[in-house]
């Protein structure tokens, strides 16, 4: 609370610097308050007001904040710090300058021949100045990877200069549509039925089955209209072809927000939108609390992905956010997924979401066809039984790619003595570390908390060096499919390989063009990306998905195994499905058989409903980290003990150890809280949260409250 010069304070929504110790802060303004118990005497004066104006111009965004801050039982600041871009944090004004952009000089065409063959980004940029019809903008240089220091170098030299242009919406163009199925067309209509008033749709597709043209057609009305659209999607590794995709239909219309841009572009797009000047904004989790000048329509796509909901910090979940921005805006949410949340699909089995299903793929072939590999008693090489290496050979031999899926990076999970039985593990977590082969040497590292180490030359408790590798990661299948297959081009899509600015672009266009025929990756390669010529898939090591302590566990791993399968056959060809596992005869993979999502929820369904688990029930999660072991366990149960005096309608499940139950040195418990109803359960938080804030051990250890948990582990 602080003193304001202003008789009537700075407008709610400004930010302000204030003094905060010794250091000054930048603020937002929440309430403008005519009394206070405290003194003037009691209260500082704010130093600056840095806006005239809020910095969310829509009132429902606003609303939105303050409803996720109760919701989640976090302070206002908190949703603030994380809706913000860092460059308005850092106070940054919040106004967009004028555009600056480069163009080709009359010097710099007649002087291009003269570049030096070594200066390759020199020439190539160059060539792209001269070529471009227009000025070239930041976001155009940032797409073609032109850096700064050859910016510098061609304008010192003459060849290019700088123009400022004012940002104006640019003229609206909508492309080409595809022509509907029947299925698509009814789904679009049953949208554009919901144009002026909030409704949640949730369009339950198989893969292939043309979501992303239903998004288009959806979008092209709301553009037809003058109103903007939000498109929610998992992942950065989606962004590069769903950009490409939605530009080709609306060109210069589309602005992207994730955690890959720098704060200067992030704030340049996040004006942009707010300003109306972008009509189209693709953006990861955070984009939900995206300021649109004239909001009329919210896309989530792939609803179902565990990237929606942020797992430090605020914990909120962005696809719930959508849903009730969209209710205070009284426009439509549009939800998608091959294979929907449980969550969603009891919403629309109980008709609170409209639920339009997509049962055939656009193209009009068949799904591709599942095989389950007994591999009990079969001998493996690295992995691979004979009849899907003979499998891989068959599809290969045809011309056509083949995808090998494992869901595990690194060349093995275990580094063991073959002596003594010793097994590399993390001395910070209760995990084992992982192999990895780099160019120049192997090394160790911890997929928790990411300590590394170099691989030993011998086993640090017999001495002895016969250390091996057991199991497989992506690295030993790339090594070994290459050298059994050394005619093919192969390529390896994991977290290591794309850390490289634009490789997940290059890998999945090289994968299009046919360069590359195998494909070997993480769940990264089954989340919504477009592999045309992908004709069979091979899934390995899928049996630990099959048994886990998170109730969860079952309808993730169908939700994988469905969205991997769909990468096969998509357009000329039926494709094939081929999953190895010890467990033939497991449930969840015989209801598989012949993908059928569907009847695999409903089962899930039955058995969340027969367990009291949500969707049947609302939870919440209380986690405690400590270095201290006893201090996290008695921090809980004295917390449990607070709850159970006060309120006896919650199911109350522990403290128990995580299953990863040492994480960064931290001992890790959590405390379960069940309710029938979210009225039960919020109340009840609300009203011990102050209580466990002021138990002694409170400060003490690292805890945290997380309404609707989906991370057990």
């Amino acid at each position: 609370m602080y003193l304001s010069n202003h008789t009537s304070g700075p407008p709610i929504g400004c930010r302000v610097k204030v003094p905060f110790g010794s250091r000054e802060l930048i603020g937002v303004v929440s309430a403008n308050l005519e009394n206070t118990p405290l003194t003037e005497t009691d209260l500082k004066s704010v130093i600056e007001v840095i806006d005239t104006q809020p910095i969310f111009t829509d009132p429902n965004l606003w609303t939105l904040l303050i409803k996720a801050s109760h919701y989640y039982h976090h302070s206002l600041g908190d949703v603030l710090a994380t809706a913000l871009p860092n460059a308005l944090i850092k106070g940054k004004p919040a106004k967009l300058e004028p555009q600056k952009t480069w163009q080709v000089t009359e010097l710099g065409k007649t002087d291009y021949a003269m570049i030096p063959a070594r200066a390759v980004r020199q020439r190539q940029a160059m060539q792209y100045f001269i070529e471009a019809a227009n000025p070239v903008s930041s976001e155009e240089l940032n797409i073609q990877d032109i850096s700064a220091s050859t910016l510098r170098s061609l304008a010192n030299k003459g060849w290019i200069n700088a123009q400022y242009l004012s940002e104006t919406p640019a003229k609206v163009t909508v492309g080409q549509s595809l022509t509907l199925n029947d299925q698509q067309r009814t789904a679009v209509d049953a949208i554009n039925d919901y144009q002026n008033c909030f409704k949640t749709l949730l369009i339950d597709g198989v893969t292939g089955s043309g979501k992303t043209e239903v998004y288009l057609q959806a979008i092209a009305k709301q553009i037809e209209l003058g109103r903007q659209v939000l498109i929610l999607i998992p992942e950065i590794g989606l962004t590069p072809q769903t950009v490409q995709r939605f530009e080709q239909r609306f060109a210069n219309q589309v602005g992207v927000l994730h955690s890959g841009l720098t704060d200067g572009q992030r704030l340049t797009t996040w004006l942009k939108a707010r300003e109306g000047i972008l009509k189209i904004i693709i953006g990861t989790r955070s984009a939900i609390f995206t300021p649109m000048k004239t909001l009329g329509m919210i896309i989530v796509d792939e609803e179902h992905d565990l990237s929606f909901k942020q797992q430090d910090g605020l914990k909120y979940s962005s696809r719930d956010l959508a849903i009730m921005r969209g209710q205070l805006t009284n426009i439509p949410v549009i939800l998608g997924s091959a294979t929907p949340s449980l969550e969603s699909l009891q919403n629309a089995l109980n008709d609170r979401y409209k639920h339009l299903i997509l049962t055939h793929r656009a193209s009009g072939h068949p799904p591709p066809a599942l095989t389950l590999l007994d591999c009990k008693n079969q001998p493996l090489i690295e992995g691979f039984s004979q009849p899907l290496l003979q499998a891989i050979e068959r599809h290969l031999a045809d011309q056509q790619q083949v995808l090998v899926f494992i869901n595990r990076r690194g060349f093995a999970p275990i580094l063991m003595c073959h002596k003594c039985g010793w097994i590399a593990d993390c001395k910070r977590c209760d995990s084992y570390l992982t192999l990895h082969q780099g160019a120049s040497h192997s090394y160790l590292q911890c997929h928790h908390c990411g300590h590394y180490q170099k691989h030993p030359d011998h086993c640090p408790k017999c001495h002895e060096k016969e250390l091996i590798s057991v199991g497989q990661g992506t690295e030993r299948i790339e090594q070994f499919l290459a050298k059994r297959f050394p005619d093919y081009p192969i390529q390896r899509i994991d977290r290591d390989t794309t850390r490289r600015k634009q490789a997940m672009s290059q890998y999945i266009e090289a994968a299009k063009s046919g360069s590359t025929r195998l494909l070997v990756g993480t769940q990264m390669i089954a989340k919504g990306h477009h592999f045309p010529k992908v004709t069979l898939v091979a899934v390995l090591d899928i049996d630990g998905a099959l048994f886990s302590s998170d109730f969860r566990a079952p309808e993730r791993a169908a939700q994988l195994l469905i969205q991997v399968a769909g990468r096969a056959g998509r357009e000329l060809t039926q494709g094939e499905v081929m999953i190895q596992t010890h467990h033939p005869d497991h449930p969840l993979l015989r209801s598989l058989t012949h993908l059928n999502y569907q009847q695999v929820a409903k089962t899930l369904l039955q058995e969340r409903a027969a367990s009291l688990l949500p969707p049947h029930t609302h939870m919440a999660l209380i986690r405690a980290e400590s270095h201290n072991k006893q201090q996290a366990l008695d921090f809980l149960s004295a917390a449990r003990e607070r709850m159970s005096a006060t309120n006896s309608q919650l199911e109350l499940l522990g403290p128990v150890a995580c299953a990863i139950s040492r994480k960064a040195g931290r001992y890790r418990f959590q405390l379960l809280i069940n309710a029938t109803r979210r009225s039960e359960l919020h109340p009840a938080i609300s009203q011990i949260l102050p209580d466990i804030e002021n138990l002694p051990l409170a400060s003490r250890v690292r805890w945290s409250l997380d309404i609707d948990p989906q991370d057990l582990l």
